[in-house]
């Protein structure tokens, strides 16, 4: 990723999927460390987001100065978390390109996906 959190990349060296002592939302550890796995160079967001958690998400990529990230999960209701994220002062930039969370386990390969670029 381009923005270094160094808890996370500790966390994501030793296998863990979250970096339990870092005051970060959950859900945006989990994109960043999904970002990590595939080589992506934002957070990916490839799973749902609850309501609730975007004003922390936003509040979070703030402090550890998140500039961009992306949404590659096509779960319903994404339109409302779209707006939502807008309502907070985010903004969608388009559609991007980004390697998707698991390889292929026949070539190690991470298959190219859209997403859906957001900026803060």
């Amino acid at each position: 990723m381009k923005t270094r959190i160094e808890a996370l990349e500790k966390a994501y060296e030793e296998h863990r999927y979250y970096a339990e002592d870092l005051p970060m939302n959950r859900t945006l550890q989990a994109a960043c460390m999904t970002s990590l796995e595939a080589g992506n160079d934002y957070p990916d967001f490839s799973e749902v987001i609850w309501e609730e958690d975007i004003e922390q998400i936003l509040k979070d990529c703030k402090t550890y100065g998140i500039s961009e990230f992306t949404i590659s999960s096509n779960f319903s209701g994404l339109i409302k978390t779209i707006a939502a994220f807008e309502d907070l002062g985010a903004k969608m930039e388009g559609i991007t390109r980004v390697n998707s969370r698991y390889a292929d386990w026949s070539t190690g390969k991470h298959e190219i996906i859209p997403a859906i670029r957001m900026s803060i």
